[in-house]
């Protein structure tokens, strides 16, 4: 019996990945990318209420891809520090498998003589 579903090392994958499928979660890490915003501020653009934007913005702070500090009467939201380090790692393993066949075809190409 295999058991690929466990990979304890990015437990917190799904959350990341579920934060991210939502356009207006990615809309607003696109936003904080260039700097703090207010939830207004991140509200004005997207068009959306702010209680809905307070909601996307609990869901990225649960998935660490956001914090907020309180400043005064102001939450100011700010790209999380780990930001997208964990699931950029998960994909790089996919890619060093990519590079590793690329060559493995190259290789077999050259001595077959036909061209990849």
């Amino acid at each position: 019996m295999c058991m690929v579903s466990q990979m304890p090392k990015y437990a917190s994958l799904d959350g990341t990945f579920g934060a991210l499928a939502d356009p207006t979660r990615r809309r607003i890490l696109q936003l904080v990318s260039t700097g703090p915003a207010s939830i207004s501020e991140l509200a004005r653009p997207i068009g959306i209420a702010l209680p809905t934007v307070l909601e996307h913005v609990r869901i990225l702070e649960e998935t660490r891809l956001l914090t907020t500090e309180k400043v005064g009467r102001v939450r100011k939201c700010r790209l999380g520090p780990e930001r997208l380090d964990e699931a950029q790692q998960w994909i790089e393993t996919f890619r060093m498998w990519e590079r590793r066949l690329d060559a493995l075809d190259h290789y077999i190409s050259t001595r077959t003589g036909r061209r990849s």
